[in-house]
């Protein structure tokens, strides 16, 4: 299994949900996050007065998919996400060594 964390802006997230559903993946987390890459944050003007932000608001969307799924995941929100300007994000792909659900206590792809 792979997890899949997709760190995104804000508007892209009903894009990138509805077309995960749409193809079929049925579970995902998001969670409002903050962070700076390679643009440092940014600077913003507020009454005159100009001030910077070190942390830059994005959505983290998390999901857990078999081993084959991965890609079309990616290719997905790679195609969801890209607008080709500073700051569209970064995706991160692990491998997730086994997964439970709690109600039924099914184990590895079963528990997806």
């Amino acid at each position: 299994m792979k997890k899949i964390e997709a760190i995104v802006r804000h508007h892209k997230l009903d894009e990138i949900k509805d077309a995960l559903v749409a193809k079929g993946f049925g579970g995902l987390t998001a969670t409002e996050v903050q962070g700076f890459g390679r643009q440092k944050g940014q600077t913003e003007t507020y009454r005159g007065a100009e001030y910077s932000i070190d942390f830059v608001p994005k959505i983290k969307i998390e999901i857990v998919v078999a081993d084959g799924q991965a890609q079309d995941v990616v290719d997905t929100v790679l195609e969801k996400a890209q607008s080709g300007q500073i700051g569209d994000g970064k995706i991160f792909i692990s491998d997730i060594n086994d997964a439970v659900r709690i109600r039924t206590a099914e184990t590895g792809e079963a528990a997806l």
